[in-house]
């Protein structure tokens, strides 16, 4: 991707996203958007790491979530309104934006709604690569909202699971959950409970939004050998497992320091022990180590992971038509003339109107 003019921003919007996607294919898409994940994990000290900064109201939270590399600084704003949906609004929104160290100047600004919801499956199903069983074909998906049909599309496309169990509260997440993955060679069985919908399943993923402290699962549902991917509990208050699970679990996560605050082990003392996944990545230290061992991902998403998506989305408008140019920079002519660019800007405007 080029632009004539460098003060030029690409920008990618919902429908330029859509597009990209699409055009390239959805699987297609999360196996190369995992890519660049793990690239990132691989790399994990070269990153600035901080837990985001969030804003918490009764209604919501409202986070900023930056990195950097050196080379390349990223950082999104996203939203957490559980209650959004009684207005037909999103739970969840986002955009980011990609920029040059060296200059500060802004590469690529980007809905990230949609590709949030991308990668975060992508990261659920990297994580899964290092820490289910081998022979893992079938997963339970309680939460049937937004981040459901991504989730199942991604553990299909890189795991090769085969059979969705699902359960909402809500039957009609659920049927809209199995229409919309209908077609893609999935044995789909719509569940009436959580524990109908963990019988049997290799792998369970909690993808709940509620903002509290909730018990999806209990600890009479999760036998041994099973991988959880615990989605939802993403914020302070916010959880979805009985403390029991987490007790006998080998615990998995990005970044302790975020994740203590708003994961699952928020439920747990301050010093117990957890596993960083890029040090299994990097095969420092061991993931799955037996057949019986229960494996918590213990997921609240951090922001290397949409630093990865940026620069996954950048590389990909590369000779592509997907994005829009935007004026977002004021750069005059002699750099230290903010004003006299301001002055010249009028003079074009009185000669517009008296022309």
């Amino acid at each position: 991707m080029a632009t004539e003019n460098l003060n030029l921003v690409p920008f990618v919007s919902v429908e330029n996203m859509m597009d990209l996607v699409l055009e390239t294919g959805i699987d297609h898409s999360l196996a190369e958007l995992a890519q660049y994940i793990e690239e990132d994990f691989l790399r994990w000290e070269n990153f600035d790491k901080t837990p985001r900064v969030a804003s918490h109201s009764a209604e919501g939270v409202i986070e900023l979530m930056p990195t950097s590399d050196g080379r390349l600084y990223g950082f999104k704003y996203v939203n957490g309104h559980p209650k959004n949906t009684r207005s037909g609004r999103q739970t969840v929104t986002a955009f980011g934006v990609l920029a040059e160290v060296e200059s500060g100047y802004p590469l690529l600004l980007s809905e990230m709604t949609i590709l949030t919801a991308l990668r975060t499956a992508a990261t659920s199903a990297v994580a899964a690569r290092y820490l289910a069983r081998p022979d893992s074909t079938t997963m339970a998906l309680i939460g049937n909202g937004a981040q459901s049909e991504f989730q199942a599309r991604a553990f299909k496309a890189l795991l090769g699971i085969d059979t969705l169990r699902l359960y909402d509260l809500d039957p009609s997440a659920t049927e809209r959950c199995r229409r919309n993955l209908s077609g893609l060679g999935l044995d789909i069985m719509a569940c009436g409970s959580p524990e109908e919908a963990v019988e049997g399943a290799d792998i369970i993923t909690t993808a709940t939004a509620d903002k509290q402290c909730a018990t999806i699962l209990t600890d009479n549902m999760v036998g041994p050998g099973v991988h959880i991917n615990a989605v939802g509990g993403d914020c302070p208050g916010k959880t979805e497992l009985h403390r029991d699970i987490l007790l006998r679990s080998d615990i998995f996560v990005e970044y302790p320091p975020q994740t203590r605050i708003e994961g699952e082990i928020q439920q747990l003392a301050v010093d117990h022990p957890v596993t960083e996944l890029w040090r299994v990545m990097s095969g420092e230290l061991e993931g799955r180590r037996s057949e019986a061992q229960i494996t918590l991902f213990d997921s609240v998403g951090f922001a290397t992971e949409d630093f990865s998506a940026l620069r996954y989305v950048r590389d990909k408008l590369a000779g592509s038509r997907h994005f829009i140019e935007l004026d977002l920079l004021a750069d005059p002519d002699e750099p230290r003339d903010l004003y006299g660019m301001l002055l010249r800007r009028q003079v074009v405007l009185d000669h517009q109107h008296t022309a």
